[in-house]
C-alpha cells in the first residue's frame, strides 16, 4: 500500500528536537507505516493498550470512589500531555513524541498511587525491589500481550528514554543502552525532559485544586505559599465571582505563570548551548529545559506544603494504611500460593520460580500486583482477604 504526499514527521522541528529520521529505532524492526510516524504510532498503541485504561480507575491522591471529579492516573496523565504539547509546539519540539512519553509515563503506577508503590516496593525489597518508572517501562516492552511478532508495544528508543525517568545504578545496568546515561551521567532528550516538568507542574497545580475540593486544605493554608498568594490576590482583585470559579483561576494562573518562566527559560539555555541535535542535548551537563531559579524555589514551597499539609493529612495517611494493607496482604497470598492468581499469572510465576526462583516468583506476583486499579485491588482483599475492610 502506496500513500502519496504523506507529510514529513519532522518538518518543521528544531535542530535539537528528536527527530523520526534519527531515531535509535526499536528492540524490534517493523515496516515503517504508509501514513503515520514512528511516535504517531508510539502514541496511538500507548492509547490503545490495557495498562492505559486501568489509569481511569487507579488514584492520583485520592481513592477513586470518593469522589467523581477527582484527578485520577488517567486524566492526570492527559493533563500533563496538554502542558507539555504546548511547551514543545513552542519550541518546536516533537509534539507527538512528548504526547506519548506524558500518556506512558504511569502506566507502571500501582494501585492507590504512591501509598500502592511504597508497599510494593517493601515487599520486593528481597527480590530486586519496585520502581514504578521502571514498571512502566517494564509494561510497554514485556507485559503488553498485543501483537504476534513481539511482547509488548515495541516502542522507539526515544519514547522508552522519556519514561524511564529515573532508575536505581543496579536496574540501570540491566538495561544496556537505555540504562546508559543513570550510569555515566547525561541527560535525555528535550521531550524527555518537558514530560518531566509538565508531570510535575500539572501535580503540583491539580493537587491544589483537589485538596481545595476535598476540604483537606484552605485557601487561608494555601496563602501561606507565595505563588498561590500572589495569583489568588490578583484573581480576587479583578472582580467579584464564586469560591468555585476564584479557584479555578488561580490555579490556571500559577500554571501559566510556571509554564511561561519555563518556557522563557529554557529558550534562554537553548540559545546559551546552542545544540545541534538530540545527542548534543543528550551531552550537556544538565537538563536545558528548565524552571528560573525564582519559579523553582516558588514550585518547590508549593510541593513541599502539599507534601506536609496534603499528602499527610490524617484522612490520607488513613488511606495510606489501609492500602498498605491491601497492597501487602494479597502480594503474600499470592506469592505463598500463585494458584491463586488468575491462569496465566499464576503460569508465569510458576515458570519464572523455575528459571530465577523466588525472585522470579515475586517478580510474576509484583507484576500482577501493580497492574490492579483501585476497585480490582479491593474487590480481590474483600473476596480473598477480608470482606469487612471499609475504605
Amino acid at each position: 500500500m502506496t500513500v502519496t504526499g504523506a507529510r514529513d514527521p519532522d518538518a518543521g522541528l528544531a535542530p535539537c528536537a528528536a527527530r523520526q529520521a534519527q531515531s535509535r529505532g526499536r528492540l524490534h524492526a517493523e515496516e515503517p507505516h504508509p501514513y503515520r510516524g514512528e511516535f504517531q504510532r508510539d502514541r496511538d498503541r500507548i492509547i490503545h493498550c490495557t495498562a492505559f485504561r486501568r489509569l481511569i480507575y487507579k488514584t492520583q491522591v485520592f481513592v477513586n470512589h470518593e469522589g467523581d471529579l477527582y484527578r485520577t492516573r488517567l486524566t492526570h496523565s492527559l493533563e500533563v500531555a496538554q502542558i507539555a504539547r504546548t511547551v514543545a509546539r513552542e519550541l518546536g519540539l516533537n509534539e507527538l513524541l512528548v504526547e506519548a512519553i506524558c500518556l506512558a509515563h504511569d502506566l507502571g503506577h500501582t494501585p492507590f498511587g504512591h501509598a500502592g508503590q511504597d508497599s510494593l516496593n517493601r515487599c520486593m525489597r528481597d527480590y530486586g525491589g519496585f520502581e514504578h518508572n521502571l514498571q512502566s517501562l517494564r509494561v510497554v516492552d514485556e507485559l503488553e500481550d498485543r501483537y504476534a511478532a513481539f511482547r509488548g508495544l515495541n516502542l522507539c528508543f526515544e519514547t522508552r528514554e522519556g519514561i524511564l525517568k529515573h532508575c536505581s545504578r543496579r536496574n540501570a545496568r540491566e538495561l544496556g543502552e537505555l540504562g546508559q546515561r543513570f550510569l555515566s551521567g547525561g541527560q535525555p532528550g528535550l521531550e524527555a525532559q518537558l514530560a518531566n516538568l509538565a508531570d510535575a507542574i500539572a501535580y503540583n497545580n491539580h493537587d491544589v485544586d483537589d485538596g481545595l475540593r476535598a476540604g483537606l486544605i484552605s485557601v487561608d493554608e494555601l496563602c501561606s505559599v507565595e505563588l498561590f498568594r500572589q495569583e489568588y490576590e490578583q484573581i480576587c482583585r479583578n472582580g467579584r465571582i464564586s469560591p468555585r470559579a476564584t479557584v479555578n483561576e488561580t490555579v490556571r494562573a500559577m500554571i501559566n505563570r510556571i509554564v511561561s518562566d519555563l518556557l522563557d527559560t529554557t529558550r534562554a539555555n537553548l540559545a546559551a548551548a546552542a545544540p545541534d541535535s538530540i545527542d548534543a542535548v543528550r551531552m550537556a551537563d544538565a537538563p536545558l529545559v528548565a524552571f528560573s531559579a525564582a519559579t523553582h524555589e516558588q514550585h518547590l514551597a508549593l510541593k513541599n506544603f502539599l507534601r506536609q499539609s496534603l499528602y499527610r493529612h490524617e484522612r490520607v495517611l488513613a488511606m495510606t494504611q489501609r492500602a498498605d494493607q491491601v497492597v501487602s496482604s494479597l502480594f503474600n497470598l499470592f506469592f505463598d500460593d500463585p494458584a491463586v492468581m488468575p491462569e496465566e499469572h499464576a503460569r508465569r510465576a510458576r515458570q519464572w520460580a523455575q528459571e530465577q526462583g523466588d525472585a522470579g516468583r515475586a517478580r510474576a506476583v509484583a507484576d500482577y500486583v501493580a497492574g490492579m486499579t483501585d476497585r480490582y485491588a479491593l474487590s480481590a482483599y474483600r473476596r480473598l482477604v477480608d470482606d469487612t475492610i471499609d475504605f
